[in-house]
C-alpha cells in the first residue's frame, strides 16, 4: 500500500506538467479578418479559334457535320437539304454564281456552291468585308446525315471594295500553319479575322442544318 502511494506522488508532477502543456488558445474576436485573395481566371475569348479549330482533310481545309436522324428516310433527308441549300443559295447575302450545282436522287448526294459575303465590320463609313466561296456536299442516308463544308477560298480588297482584290485560299490562310504562333496560343493578325468569321459561320450552318433535319 505503501509503494502504491509512493509512486502515485512520483506520478503527480509529471501528470501535471502534461496537463499545463495544453490550454485553449486565446481569440480575439474584435480583430478584423482577412480576406481569402482569390484570383478570378479569365477565359479566352478567343479559345475557340486557337489550335485544331480548322481541320485538315487530304491537305485540304475541310469541317465535317454527322447527324443521326431517327425515323426518316434519305429521301425525306434529301427533301429537307435540297430545300435548305436552295434557300441558303437565294438569300440577301448570296452573290452571283450561288447555287445548288449537282444533285444525285439515286444515291441522296446534294452538293451546293456557295458565294457570298463575308462581314468583318458593317459600321458607318466603314464597311469591311470578302468574297466567301465555299461547296457543301449533303450525304442523306436512312437515319443519318453527312455533310461536309470545304473548298474555301476569298477574294479580298481591303476596305471593301467590290472589286476583284486578292484570292486567298483556305489552305494558305486559315490554316494553323500559317494562322497560328508556333504554341497555337495567338493567330496572327492578317488572317484572324477570315479564320473566326469563317468559323462562325461554320457553326451557324451547322447548327441550322441540324434543326431544319430534326424537326
Amino acid at each position: 500500500m505503501k509503494l502504491f502511494f509512493a509512486i502515485l506522488v512520483y506520478l503527480i508532477p509529471t501528470v501535471a506538467i502534461a496537463q499545463s502543456v495544453w490550454e485553449k488558445p486565446e481569440v480575439n474576436d474584435n480583430e478584423p479578418r482577412q480576406k481569402e485573395q482569390v484570383k478570378a481566371v479569365t477565359a479566352d475569348p478567343d479559345a475557340k479559334y486557337l489550335g485544331g479549330a480548322v481541320p485538315m482533310v487530304d491537305g485540304k481545309v475541310e469541317w465535317q457535320l454527322d447527324v443521326d436522324v431517327p425515323g426518316k428516310s434519305a429521301d425525306e433527308i434529301y427533301g429537307t437539304m435540297l430545300q435548305y441549300l436552295t434557300a441558303l443559295t437565294k438569300s440577301d447575302n448570296q452573290l452571283e454564281g450561288s447555287c445548288v450545282a449537282l444533285v444525285n436522287k439515286t444515291d441522296h448526294i446534294i452538293a451546293a456552291n456557295v458565294r457570298e459575303w463575308l462581314v468583318f465590320t458593317d459600321k458607318l463609313l466603314a464597311l469591311d468585308r470578302a468574297k466567301f466561296y465555299y461547296t457543301v456536299i449533303a450525304y442523306c442516308k436512312d437515319g443519318h446525315l453527312t455533310v461536309t463544308l470545304g473548298r474555301i477560298s476569298y477574294r479580298y480588297e481591303d476596305g471593301g471594295d467590290d472589286n476583284d482584290g486578292t484570292l486567298y485560299k483556305a489552305e494558305e490562310w486559315i490554316n494553323d500553319e500559317n494562322a497560328l504562333n508556333k504554341k497555337k496560343t495567338k493567330m496572327y493578325r492578317g488572317p484572324k479575322k477570315f479564320r473566326k468569321k469563317t468559323i462562325d459561320r461554320k457553326d451557324y450552318l451547322f447548327d441550322s442544318i441540324k434543326k431544319a433535319v430534326l424537326k
